[in-house]
């Protein structure tokens, strides 16, 4: 993986990203696909955080991005603009120590 030089074909885009366990989010991206609003809808309504990104194109419309939130949750997606699908990882600390989760989700373009 290289990290993208032109555009990434998300950027400027906001996507309702509806999660496998019942969690959905609103993340606008910025123009130059450098940040990330995400916003969190239902149970997570009032959560939201702007958070820098790292992404890489691993194969033509899609894209590996990745960011670090604030309390520390580490989030990790694959995105499939083609598809519009996603597969995330993400990590929090738990009482045990660190937590890992897979999920999968979909993508549906809201501008």
């Amino acid at each position: 993986m290289t990290e993208t030089a032109a555009l990434p074909g998300f950027a400027g885009r906001t996507y309702l990203f509806q999660v496998d366990n019942g969690a959905a989010f609103r993340n606008a991206y910025s123009a130059d696909g450098k940040r990330l609003r995400w916003e969190g809808l239902g149970e997570s309504a009032g959560q939201w955080e702007d958070v820098s990104l790292h992404v890489a194109l691993v194969a033509p419309d899609v894209y590996f991005v990745s960011w670090t939130e604030r309390s520390g949750i580490t989030v990790s997606h694959v995105m499939d603009l083609a598809a519009l699908t996603v597969r995330a990882f993400w990590t929090y600390e738990g009482e045990g120590g660190r937590v890992g989760e897979l999920h999968t989700g979909t993508l549906e373009p809201l501008v």
